[in-house]
């Protein structure tokens, strides 16, 4: 079942005739308790995809929200197990939603890369996007991942050209991560769609997997606006801020949660907004 969800979910996708809703949340932010009630609420909310972030002390392609996200996330006592407890906890109500893991290599290094491998797929991970592996290091973790049937999704940028896309997905699974603007997570969404949809152009004529863009996305005209050009749009920034400003009010868990899935619901509509785009075409 492991990595089929990623395939069945877009399969799905493409026959009601839209793009994908990924969402991001950090694992454990702000606290255990509080992440598995968004956690398992977000499929009803419109997620078609959950990115899961790993919390890590170090995380250099983030912004200030998902660095503090992470920081809040360790502070509570997060663990890479503990992130794959949560997985576990979460397949046992939901078979279905892929769940991929995204974060740096750090600590699935010294976690070690075959138990994090085995660990992963027991707990009903679907795949990984590790932002610190190029496809130079692809021996180290990718392809172990790969042939053990654990999706890696490669990330692809403005500054992929022609010559380098070929060897950014020689080795990738799931669907390809077109980052949308060059800097970190949380900076302005570009609105340049005639570049994005070029660049998803590129990606699709290198390699047969969907691609989902992100980066930037904070609302639902932005992500009607994507569903036009790519498979899935993703949205996590704006998701994270959600989350901090529910903690930072002192709400508790039901209601940050709450607050989370409204916002989450808003988002979705985008996506059925760029499905009548295309039925209406």
């Amino acid at each position: 079942m492991a990595g089929q969800r990623i395939e069945k979910r877009f399969a799905a996708l493409k026959e009601e005739g839209r793009a994908g809703l990924v969402t991001f949340i950090t694992a454990g932010d702000p606290d255990p308790d509080t992440s598995f009630e968004i956690l398992r609420g977000l499929p009803a909310a419109g997620a078609d995809l959950i990115e899961l972030g790993m919390p890590f002390s170090d995380p250099m392609a983030d912004g200030p929200s998902i660095q503090t996200a992470g920081l809040r996330a360790l502070e509570a006592g997060m663990t890479l197990a503990k992130t794959l407890a949560l997985v576990t906890r979460f397949r046992q109500q939901d078979a279905h939603t892929p769940i991929i893991l995204m974060g740096y290599y750090n600590p699935i290094y010294r976690y070690g890369t075959d138990r994090f491998i085995a660990d992963a797929l027991s707990a009903g991970v679907d795949g990984v996007i590790v932002v610190d592996l190029p496809p130079e290091a692809d021996e180290e973790f990718c392809i172990p991942a790969l042939r053990a049937g654990l999706n890696f999704i490669r990330l692809t940028a403005p500054t992929t050209d022609d010559k380098r896309m070929p060897t950014v997905l020689a080795h990738t699974g799931g669907f390809v991560y077109y980052v949308s603007i060059t800097g970190i997570t949380g900076a302005a969404a570009s609105n340049d769609l005639e570049t994005i949809a070029s660049a998803v152009s590129r990606i699709r004529a290198n390699c047969a997997l969907p691609v989902a863009v992100g980066f930037g996305l904070k609302a639902a005209e932005h992500i009607a606006a994507i569903a036009k050009i790519a498979d899935a749009a993703v949205v996590g920034t704006a998701i994270v801020d959600r989350i901090a400003a529910g903690h930072a009010a002192g709400h508790d868990a039901k209601r940050i949660a709450a607050d989370t899935h409204r916002f989450v619901s808003e988002l979705a509509a985008g996506t059925h907004a760029g499905q009548k785009d295309k039925v209406a075409k």
